[in-house]
């Protein structure tokens, strides 16, 4: 008699069978962040993939059942992940999620609607286009039909951004950045055929209007401009407003990638450092940055719904012209992707729970960490800081030491599982940088920081 099959996660028994196995998994997160003991594991690349190799086959003969491989593996992860919810885990853009979010991530996983169609989504597929309008209307709020695009996040909405632009202006379009911009810019360039971006320095770090009006006057044909705000090696915000001055002038679209600094629209006290945000065409952000969303929650928000029609695509089992046009909704225009998660449920469900004030105070509370990181910089003998942080970023060295010491006082914090800690090269040299994601974070752990890189320079 051939035995039962594994139980579903969904459907009327699916919460029954899930009860349990969610039991298992959250003793063995607990396990496995004792076992770690810190924001990552010690030992470096080769002990954490020795620990792996050890668990044993990947696909035995005979499987171990539900309850021991979730124990084992669950555990093992926790064990050797760089944990982002502990305050020494602080060198990038990756964010502690929320708890309510992560919980309503397990429901999604559980219901697995595919967003491809309608009849395999159909409560999916209007929350998603009632929060995306909201959203959208957020970073857009004077514009008549503002939209948005759930993506993977800022590399995807980036090439979106890129591909809207050339669909409009064909493949001569030509890009400006500035040398702050995101990696993903230049490679959507290229994996859009268009001409390489043309770079502008950025000494200040930031992007300089009259500089960005000078190559435009020295440039021929369609061009966008893409500004950042919220630059990945030190959280800066390019001046938004008068570089769409600019780029209304010159007659250039204009493209902000906020994947980082976009959510600070909800806080009262920062949501003026994105002046100008409304006045470009095209936005990204990231809502699992300072959105505090497990990966992806990304968005692409357009001021003009009508520029995402040239996304249209049919495929006749999806979206067929008839059932169109008997009124089921058409999802293939909504992204590049065919299959894809419901993302929009954990966004939705922190959007409710939060509101615009919670979201903002949690803004608030790692941009001050942040400034109070800084301050403590500032008042430690041998330590230098490179500038006053404008969202979450600081960046900071010990003075007089060369920069192959700060790799290794980073690599070694790294090894030891002390800390993580990030790197980024500003004004010639290299600094160490903290990215402060974490609202719990404290004045005390900021300080263990301090020490921990003071004990690993040499005197």
């Amino acid at each position: 008699m051939r035995a039962a099959p594994p139980p579903l996660a969904g459907g009327a028994t699916g919460a029954d069978a899930l009860r349990p196995l969610l039991n298992t998994v959250l003793d063995a997160l607990r396990a496995g962040a004792g076992e770690r003991g810190g924001p990552l594991p010690a030992g470096g690349p080769e002990e954490v993939a020795r620990r792996v190799d050890a668990l044993g086959e990947v696909i035995p003969g005979t499987g171990t059942g539900a309850g021991e491989a979730l124990a084992t593996l669950v555990r093992a992860l926790a064990a050797g992940a760089a944990d982002p919810a502990h305050p020494l885990c602080a060198a990038h853009l990756h964010t502690p999620p929320l708890a309510l979010a992560a919980a309503a991530d397990l429901a999604a996983s559980a219901l697995n609607p595919s967003m491809d169609s309608w009849d395999q989504a159909p409560a999916a597929s209007a929350l998603e286009a009632s929060v995306t309008a909201a959203l959208a209307a957020e970073v857009f709020p004077a514009a008549e039909r503002p939209d948005a695009l759930v993506t993977t996040g800022g590399t995807e909405s980036n090439q979106l951004a890129l591909l809207l632009a050339r669909e409009r202006h064909g493949p001569a379009l030509r890009t400006v950045v500035g040398a702050n911009a995101h990696h993903s810019l230049a490679r959507a360039c290229w994996l859009l055929g268009l001409p390489a971006p043309l770079v502008l320095p950025t000494p200040r770090g930031t992007l300089d209007p009259a500089a960005v009006g000078t190559a435009l006057a020295a440039l021929t044909g369609p061009v966008l401009v893409a500004a950042t705000a919220g630059t990945t090696d030190e959280g800066l915000i390019d001046p938004l407003g008068a570089l769409a001055d600019v780029c209304g002038a010159r007659a250039a679209d204009f493209h902000v990638d906020a994947a980082y600094g976009g959510p600070a629209l909800f806080s009262r006290s920062r949501g003026h450092l994105l002046d100008g945000l409304d006045r470009a065409r095209t936005v990204t952000v990231d809502l699992h940055k300072l959105g505090w969303q497990p990966a992806a929650a990304g968005l692409l928000a357009v001021r003009d719904a009508a520029d995402l029609d040239v996304l249209g695509h049919t495929a006749a089992y999806l979206n067929a012209g008839d059932d169109t046009g008997a009124g089921l909704p058409d999802l293939l225009g909504r992204s590049l992707r065919t299959t894809r998660r419901p993302d929009v449920l954990k966004t939705a469900v922190t959007l409710r729970a939060l509101g615009r004030d919670g979201l903002g105070a949690l803004v608030d509370a790692c941009a001050d960490l942040a400034q109070d990181l800084a301050d403590l910089v500032e008042k430690t003998p041998g330590f230098e800081l490179r500038a006053r942080p404008t969202l979450t970023t600081v960046l900071f060295r010990p003075s007089g030491v060369p920069d192959a010491t700060v790799a290794e006082i980073r690599r070694t914090l790294l090894a030891e599982g002390r800390a993580v800690l990030g790197r980024a090269e500003a004004d010639g040299r290299l600094w160490l940088k903290a990215t402060l994601l974490n609202p719990y974070a404290t004045p005390g752990d900021l300080a263990q920081l301090i020490t921990l890189v003071e004990g690993g320079t040499p005197r």
